[in-house]
């Protein structure tokens, strides 16, 4: 069986159960996310000791440039005016804290098996270069293209086959300028919360996942500030257990465990 994952949530937070549950099915499992998409499409047929390193590019988002005092009072108005991409609120949201580049790198790890300290996160304002991965002969293969999530779907729905869709290759005549960029981590932590909750393991990326929805519903609702919701994240994973998970149970139990720690203190919709 082929699986089209279109949800990076679940295989974050199920993390070792989800990859445990692929090895029982057996059965190819495709993702959608346009980055992960890129990246299996580099690293289709090449064997793991080949790959050096996995590169996940992110646009920055709307508040890229900007510093932690100029994030003081943004509304969510502005927090869903990303630049290149049209998305729900929810993620959008995270596109401009990078919790999105977090969750992204989480299930990097998990669907290609590549260690932590071999995925890099980078910037890339215009969207066009969504994924690339070095090789141990020093070269390096890139997935480009515009920012139109129809592509890695169609891709992922006709795989193997590359079937026509109306999206226009890009046009070079033009001239094509790719500028790449390292992500302020100080700014925007999230990023590096997502990282060391991978390094930690356990159910901490699914504690990591959990709080920052309940953070981000707050601040659409206006109970919680831009900056408040990296801390509210924060907390939280300062607290949770992060244990493996055994079965489906202890998943949900530490699910539940982070929205808990994460909504403490929140003001009550």
């Amino acid at each position: 069986m082929t699986l089209a994952l279109a949800n990076k949530e679940s295989l974050v937070a199920a993390g070792e159960l989800a990859l445990q549950a692929r090895e029982r099915g057996g059965g190819l499992l495709l993702p959608v996310d346009s980055e992960h998409s890129a990246a299996f499409q580099c690293l289709e047929g090449r064997a793991p000791e080949q790959v050096d390193s996995l590169v996940v590019t992110g646009s920055g988002g709307p508040f890229r440039g900007r510093t932690r005092d100029e994030l003081e009072d943004v509304t969510p108005e502005e927090a869903l005016a990303h630049p290149t991409w049209r998305m729900g609120p929810k993620i959008t949201v995270d596109s401009a804290t990078l919790a999105n580049k977090g969750l992204e790198l989480l299930e990097a790890h998990f669907l290609f098996g590549l260690p932590y300290e071999r995925i890099e996160v980078v910037l890339q304002p215009t969207s066009i270069v969504h994924a690339l991965v070095r090789f141990r002969d020093g070269a390096t293969l890139a997935h480009l293209g515009y920012p139109d999530m129809r592509v890695p779907i169609s891709f992922a729905l006709t795989y193997p086959v590359r079937a026509a869709t109306p999206i226009a290759p890009l046009d070079l005549s033009q001239g094509l300028v790719l500028e790449f960029e390292p992500p302020d981590l100080e700014t925007f932590p999230l990023l590096a919360l997502a990282r060391r909750a991978g390094e930690q393991g356990g159910t901490r990326p699914c504690a990591f996942n959990a709080a920052n929805e309940v953070a981000v519903a707050a601040f659409l609702e206006g109970r919680l500030s831009f900056l408040g919701i990296a801390a509210t994240v924060e907390e939280a994973l300062a607290e949770v257990k992060g244990a493996p998970a055994r079965d489906l149970d202890d998943l949900v139990e530490a699910d539940a465990e982070a929205r808990r720690l994460a909504g403490r203190g929140l003001p009550v919709a």
